[in-house]
């Protein structure tokens, strides 16, 4: 079971938010997850996104994967620069 953290498409139609979650590999998009660790609006300008940095580290820790959308994300924050942030 390979386990990845990206995003999850939550909201309205034609008004998309978006959790980013910690999930198996084969679990369809908007399925079951593990755990919620942040979430993403991109209809505000600029773009909103939250995470427990503590979270996301630990899951990478453990093994998960990150998307490419959810690694630019977090890069967007700092959160490789500075691992402690929450």
């Amino acid at each position: 079971m390979s386990v990845k953290i990206r995003l999850a498409r939550f909201g309205a139609k034609k008004r998309p938010t978006y959790r980013i979650v910690v999930a198996d590999s084969e679990s369809p998009r908007d399925g079951k997850f593990l755990e919620t660790v942040g979430t993403y609006n991109p209809l505000l300008d600029p773009a909103e996104v939250s995470f427990k940095g503590e979270r996301v580290k630990y899951w990478i820790d453990q093994g998960a994967i990150l998307t490419d959308t959810v690694k630019s994300l977090l890069k967007r924050k700092s959160f490789f620069a500075n691992p402690a942030q929450s």
